[in-house]
């Protein structure tokens, strides 16, 4: 499979809820992911501005992405995941629509079903936000 894929292509979200747009790079287990902010998207306000628990599905979509790559790559089937926890969480701005946001991912931990990573997301060269998931692999 070649980079950069789209997303739609490694995880189960949809358009409207599927935030994240594509896995541009992998190296060994961490990646970055790319995403638009449209103005469809049901996590905007009313000003358009993203909520920010929409940062930390952003980071979870992106983990999401990056894992189904790694599987698909190992000939395995997509697998789902569920986020199951949210630390560190840090928001430094405000996403609106429109932004292009791209999104750094490191793994921390993959044990069996059970995996953590820490996301930050950048608008152009500015940290937006930073949290560290932890998630579910069935």
């Amino acid at each position: 499979m070649k980079l950069p894929v789209a997303a739609e292509d490694l995880v189960p979200h949809r358009l409207p809820m599927r935030l994240v747009e594509s896995l541009e790079t992998v190296e060994g287990n961490d990646g970055v992911a790319t995403a638009t902010i449209r103005p469809e998207c049901p996590l905007l306000d009313t000003q358009g501005k993203l909520e920010d628990v929409a940062l930390i599905e952003l980071v979870a979509q992106s983990y999401a992405a990056l894992k189904g790559y790694i599987d698909t790559c190992a000939g395995l089937s997509v697998r789902r995941g569920f986020l199951t926890g949210v630390k560190n969480f840090h928001s430094t701005g405000k996403v609106h629509t429109g932004d292009k946001l791209e999104i750094k991912l490191k793994t921390i931990a993959d044990l069996d079903h059970f995996a953590v990573a820490q996301g930050e997301i950048y608008r152009d060269e500015t940290l937006m936000a930073q949290v560290e998931v932890k998630v579910w692999i069935e």
